[in-house]
């Protein structure tokens, strides 16, 4: 009789209590013997087809110290193993890192005067504008004071009246060249005052880049100063992946070829050339800032899931090595400070093996020792075979009761 059941959990993996409720609840329906299957004569009186796993023995004595599990449970819990053998395995350096948006992805738009800002129809957070477009008109007009740009307009006509009357009588020399000249500085210097928005007494606020409208900070109404921030955009360009590498690892700067990086919001690991990205430049000692030095890579946004400013775990890859032996990183399982694996004997057979692991690049675990080439691991469901059997469940037709 099963009185508690331990539910494990892999390392840098979380199973959702969805996935593991079910999964214990499976196993205890089909490993759960009934009275009939208390010794080897309950085979006898009833009529079961036969396993799709071979035998490890002649009897179930064979199968005594194996994790079993029956072709159901194998095919409802989703359990796989591969094939373990020697392949190229690069050098990892595991450091931390940030994702930034690539200098020019990125803009702001800015009224160009004080006054009163009126957003252009459409506008909003998630719209997708393109550069140059119309995003919001700020005017001067009606406002306390008087509109700046109405007083220039008036200094700019004034001027121009007056460049207009001395010009013909500096032509017949009663008006002196330095008269003519201070009249046409008085021009250049009220035109340069009225601003590009004088003629109609409001300006309009344009997008520099094209892309997608991540902000508006004001609303309609709303008195900004000359240069505020209206809306910020970003581009659908690529964004920086920055690896901070600690200087006690410098030895490894000219062998790193790429990266792959994981952020704190996702289990995902993204290999940066595999995505369609690339290191920027070869990193330099010189560089270096506060201990550590700077490896920059260019990674695609992707579909918007990659968010700027967040920090992600990179592993720098370095220089490859051959004949390594790794297994998946879900092939291990870490208990009590010492790793595992569960190596597959036969279909439905599994044997606790414990391995001496090695280095990571993301993805696959190097091993050490504890394992053979050609041996199977389980590298999909490690989870569920491990409560199979810390829950001591066997499988229907494979009691040990004599």
């Amino acid at each position: 009789m099963i009185t508690s059941v331990y539910i494990p959990f892999m390392q840098n993996k979380t199973l959702s209590i969805h996935k593991i409720v079910p999964a214990i609840g499976l196993l205890l329906a089909l490993g759960a013997c009934s009275p009939g299957h208390s010794d080897h004569s309950g085979h006898e009186s009833h009529d079961h087809e036969p396993h799709a796993h071979q035998p490890v023995a002649e009897d179930d004595h064979g199968d005594e110290g194996l994790i079993l599990l029956s072709p159901v449970q194998l095919e409802k819990l989703e359990v796989a193993a591969e094939t373990v053998s020697p392949g190229e395995f690069s050098e990892i350096v595991k450091v931390s890192g940030e994702i930034s948006a690539m200098p020019g992805s990125e803009g702001a738009v800015a009224a160009r005067q004080a006054g009163i800002v009126k957003l252009a129809p459409g506008i909003s957070a998630g719209v997708t504008v393109a550069a140059g477009r119309a995003v919001a008109t700020v005017s001067a007009k009606g406002m306390s004071g008087g509109d700046p740009n109405e007083a220039a307009r008036v200094a700019y006509n004034a001027a121009k009246r007056e460049l207009d009357r001395v010009t013909p009588l500096h032509k017949e020399g009663i008006v002196s060249t330095r008269d003519y000249n201070a009249a046409l500085q008085r021009v250049e210097e009220t035109r340069a005052a009225m601003g590009a928005g004088a003629a109609g007494g409001s300006t309009t606020a344009t997008a520099p880049v094209g892309g997608v409208i991540t902000s508006v900070d004001v609303v309609d109404g709303q008195y900004v100063d000359a240069g505020q921030t209206i809306a910020s955009i970003s581009s659908n360009n690529a964004l920086t992946l920055r690896a901070d590498l600690p200087e006690s690892a410098v030895g490894r700067l000219d062998g790193i070829s790429g990266a792959r990086f994981r952020t704190a919001y996702s289990e995902d690991v993204i290999d940066v050339v595999a995505s369609g990205g690339r290191m920027l430049s070869k990193p330099t000692v010189s560089s270096a800032s506060g201990g550590y030095i700077p490896v920059y890579f260019s990674i695609p946004r992707g579909d918007g899931n990659m968010i700027n400013g967040s920090y992600c775990e990179v592993y720098l890859l370095g220089s490859p090595r051959n004949g390594v032996l790794t297994v998946a990183e879900a092939a291990v399982s870490e208990q009590q400070g010492r790793y595992f694996v569960y190596v597959e004997k036969s279909l439905g057979h599994y044997e606790k093996r414990p391995v001496e692991i090695g280095q990571t690049d993301g993805t696959r675990r190097e091993v050490l020792s504890g394992l053979q080439p050609g041996e199977r691991v389980v590298c999909k469901g490690m989870t569920f075979v491990r409560l199979a059997e810390t829950s001591g469940v066997v499988p229907e037709g494979h009691s040990h009761s004599h």
